[in-house]
Parts: C-alpha cells; structure tokens; sequence
C-alpha cells in the first residue's frame, strides 16, 4: 500500500506512479491528517510512505500523525522522499520513527523534484529548463525502484554522515519556530472565494471569512494554499509578488508524453 501526503503535486506524482508500477491502492492522507482520523490502515505487502522534505525532515505533522497510525499485516515500510534536492536525515528519522512501532524498515529513496518554497528569496524558483530536466530524471529512475521493491530489496540512498545530523537536528525545530508563521499570508481582490485553500490546509489553519480566506497561527510552510489558487491571489509579504508559483499540474504533459 502507497501512502502520501503532497502540498503542489511533487510527492502525489511520484506516489501514483509506484502504485500504479506495482500495482498497489494508492491513499491519499490528507484527509485523514486533517480529520485525525487514525483508523488502521491494512495492508499484505510492505507499506510504502511517500512524502516531501521540508527543512531536511518529512513534515513535523506528517511524522506526528504517523506516530499515531496504527498499521496492521505487514510490518515492513519503505520510505520515498522528494525534494528540492538534499533530504538530511529525512530516512534516519523515518527508520527511528518505525522501528519505534515495531516495523522493519527497508530502506529509502529520494527524487529530486521542482522547488515549491516562493516564501523566501533564499530559495529561488527554477527555470522551466530545469523543473523539466528534474521530473524527467525523476520519471527515470521510477521503474528501478519499483523493481527493488517489488523484489523485496532494501532501498538505498546517500549516506548521510554523523555531522549533517549533527547540524540539521537542532536547526529544524529553530526554524519552524520562528520561521513557519502564517502572519503574512493575505489573499488579493483576485481572490474567487473557491475554498481550495482551506481544503488543502493540513493544519486547518484557514478558514474562508466573508469569502477570502483568514490564516490562523499554524503553518507548516506546505506552501499548498499560495500553489494550488487557482488565481494567484494568495501573497506572503512581498516576498512572493512577481514570482511564479509551482505545481507539478503544470507540467502534467512531460508524464503523459512519456
């Protein structure tokens, strides 16, 4: 069974394509992060978790809902990573998470996708040449990693060295701290009112008041309200005006063209 949670489409993508490889139900958990809903989840053949990096971890909310999902047959779990291009400790983390709830761990692998994060300048969005290039490769390498699953091998990825542990832990929690606000979060005149920005909250952080939509003071940074509008009227500050948003729907073709 594919589990995922994906804000823009990167980790969606990539989870659909395995299910699809081997021939596996494919569930989306946002949903149920939303509702906190912990009905267990079955499955005979390893579960296969897909999830985003943000800050060199999966989501601090992804990880505390796993925590508390109970999953029943198999007790062995793979871990598929996507990011903007270095996953840390993302698979240690992962691996202490369930080998806490009594699983076997198997390994992961990383896919580096496009960057979503246009809420800083210290990341700056990719060309279109090079969003390309990143889900082609990605689309390459998705056959040999089904086949290693489905024959039951172990996952391998980078080696992460004891210092980068070392070094990302501790910056992690700092950051969401002070970073992870939603303050400056506001919608435009060209906002529809459509709600897709609630829907698609994973903290139920916003609510539509008057038909715009209210940040409250959780935020993970998903950064799936201010991607997925469907008129580019959610800003961050001004950090964010003039800059083009990423959603994997964009280049939907270069899958469908394979």
């Amino acid at each position: 069974m594919v589990l995922y949670y994906s804000a823009t489409g990167n980790t969606e993508f990539i989870a659909k394509e395995l299910a699809k490889r081997l021939n596996e139900p494919c569930v989306d958990l946002l949903t149920r992060i939303k509702e906190k809903n912990y009905e267990p989840l079955h499955s005979e053949t390893p579960f296969i978790i897909c999830a985003p990096v943000y800050v060199c971890e999966m989501p601090r909310f992804l990880r505390a809902y796993l925590k508390q999902q109970t999953f029943t047959g198999s007790r062995e779990v793979y871990g598929i990573f996507t990011s903007g291009g270095y996953c840390g400790p993302s698979g240690v983390l992962a691996k202490a998470l369930f080998q806490k709830k009594h699983m076997i761990y198997r390994g992961h692998a990383e896919f580096k996708m496009p960057r979503n994060y246009v809420a800083s300048d210290a990341y700056p969005m990719l060309e279109d040449a090079e969003i390309e290039t990143r889900i082609r490769d990605s689309m390459c390498r998705l056959d040999a990693v089904a086949a290693d699953i489905r024959a039951g091998k172990r996952l391998k990825a980078r080696h992460v060295f004891f210092f980068e542990t070392l070094i990302t832990l501790p910056f992690n929690p700092i950051w969401c701290k002070y970073k992870l606000t939603a303050k400056a979060f506001y919608a435009k005149e060209s906002c529809v009112g459509c709600g897709k920005c609630e829907r698609l909250c994973p903290l139920n952080n916003i609510q539509l008041t008057d038909g715009k939509p209210v940040w409250g003071e959780s935020c993970s940074h998903c950064m799936a309200c201010i991607g997925n509008c469907p008129t580019d009227a959610i800003e961050y500050g001004t950090i964010t005006q003039g800059k083009p948003r990423y959603r994997f729907e964009k280049y939907r073709h270069l899958a469908d063209d394979k």
